[in-house]
C-alpha cells in the first residue's frame, strides 16, 4: 500500500483525462472572476472554497496578457491558504500554460509533468479572464496529479489511514519472521545432535523432521515476504482486479509450495517402511492438484474478466467521444 507510482498515476490519468480537464476546468469557471486582478491583488476570499474543497490543488496565481507573474502564490496546504511571496514579476511567457492557451476557447491543461516545488507529478490549468472584451490577465492553477487521481477515485481516505495499515502488516510479519527464526533454530539444533549423536543411537526418521522444519521456516519466510511486499513496501491499487489476483496467486504459491514438499517427505516416509503414511501422502498430493486447478482457473478466469471490462470501458469511451457518433 504505497505511494502510488508515476506509472500508475499516468495511467489513470490517461485512462481519466477528459474527466480531469472538465473537473480542472470547471474549477477555473468557479473562481475565474474579474475581482482576482483588483489592483493587481489576489481577492484570497474568491479562493478559499477551493482550499476546503479540493485537497489536490497546490498552487493558484495569476498573469499578466505578456505572461509576466502579476500576483503572489496562493499555495494551499491542508486546506488552508499560505501567501508566498516568491514568484511576482516571474516571467512565464514560455510555460505551455501561456503559449497554448490562446488556442483554447475556454481554459488549457497541460501534459503531467514534475514539478520543481514539490518534485511530484503535476498539471496546470490556466484560464484567460476578461472583462467585456478587454483581457484583465490569466489564471494559473497547479494541481498535485497523484492527489487529483485519489480524489476522483474516492481513495483520499483511505490514504490518510495508510499508514496505520502499514504498522499493522509490519507487526505481522515480524511476527512471522520471528517464527522463521525459532524455526531454524530448532531445525539447526538438531542437525548438530544428529552430527554428535553416535550412528547406532541416531533415528533414520530424525533428518525428515528437521527437514520439515526448515520448509515450514521457508514456507513462513515466503509468506511474510509476499505480505511485505504487496502491503507495505508496493503500491496496490484495490481498484484493479489484477492487482488482488497478484496477491492471492503468490500467496497460494506459497502453500502449494509447501504442501509439495511436505507430501514429498510423507512419501519418502512411506517408501522406508512406514506404510500408514501412504495414504496421507496420496491425499496431499490431491491436495496439490486440486489447488493447482483450481489456482488455473482462477488466474485465467480473472484475467478474462478483466479484459472484458477493459474492452467494455474502451467501447463506452469510444462511443460517447466526440466524432463517434454518425
Amino acid at each position: 500500500m504505497a505511494a502510488m507510482s508515476y506509472l500508475s498515476v499516468i495511467e489513470r490519468y490517461h485512462e481519466f483525462e477528459p474527466l480531469v480537464h472538465e473537473l480542472l476546468e470547471s474549477i477555473l469557471t468557479g473562481i475565474g472572476d474579474p475581482q482576482l486582478f483588483h489592483e493587481g491583488q489576489m481577492d484570497l476570499k474568491a479562493v478559499a472554497d477551493v482550499a476546503g474543497s479540493y485537497p489536490f490543488v497546490e498552487l493558484i496565481y495569476l498573469l499578466d496578457s505578456d505572461g509576466r507573474q502579476v500576483s503572489q502564490n496562493i499555495a494551499l496546504v491542508n486546506r488552508k491558504i499560505k501567501l508566498i511571496p516568491q514568484g511576482r514579476n516571474a516571467d512565464r511567457s514560455q510555460r505551455p500554460y501561456f503559449l497554448n492557451l490562446e488556442d483554447e476557447a475556454g481554459g488549457y491543461v497541460t501534459r503531467p509533468y514534475l514539478s520543481h516545488a514539490t518534485g511530484g507529478l503535476c498539471i496546470s490549468a490556466s484560464r484567460a479572464i476578461y472583462r467585456q472584451d478587454a483581457q484583465l490577465g490569466i489564471l494559473v492553477v497547479d494541481v498535485n496529479l497523484t492527489r487529483l487521481i485519489e480524489f476522483m477515485m474516492g481513495d483520499s481516505a483511505r490514504r490518510r489511514v495508510t499508514p496505520l495499515f502499514k504498522g499493522v502488516y509490519a507487526t505481522i510479519v515480524l511476527g512471522l519472521f520471528v517464527l522463521v527464526a525459532l524455526l531454524l533454530t530448532t531445525a539447526l539444533t538438531d542437525i548438530y545432535q544428529l552430527l554428535t549423536t553416535a550412528r547406532e543411537h541416531q533415528d533414520p526418521l530424525q533428518p525428515f523432521g528437521i527437514i520439515i522444519f526448515i520448509t515450514l521456516a521457508l514456507a513462513i519466510f515466503d509468506l511474510g515476504k509476499t505480505i511485505l511486499e504487496e502491503e507495505v513496501l508496493m503500491h496496490k491499487d484495490i481498484f484493479r482486479h489484477s492487482s488482488t489476483r497478484r496477491t492471492i496467486t503468490r500467496f497460494v504459491a506459497t502453500i502449494l509450495i509447501a504442501i509439495s514438499i511436505e507430501a514429498l517427505l510423507t512419501m519418502f516416509k512411506a517408501s522406508l517402511g512406514e506404510k500408514q503414511y501412504v495414504e496421507p501422502a496420496i491425499w496431499m498430493m490431491l491436495a496439490v492438484v486440486g489447488l493447482l486447478v483450481g489456482l488455473g482457473a482462477y488466474v485465467y478466469l480473472g484475467a478474462k474478466a478483466e479484459w472484458l471490462l477493459i474492452k467494455t470501458a474502451a467501447y463506452k469511451s469510444s462511443r460517447g467521444s466526440p466524432g463517434s457518433q454518425v
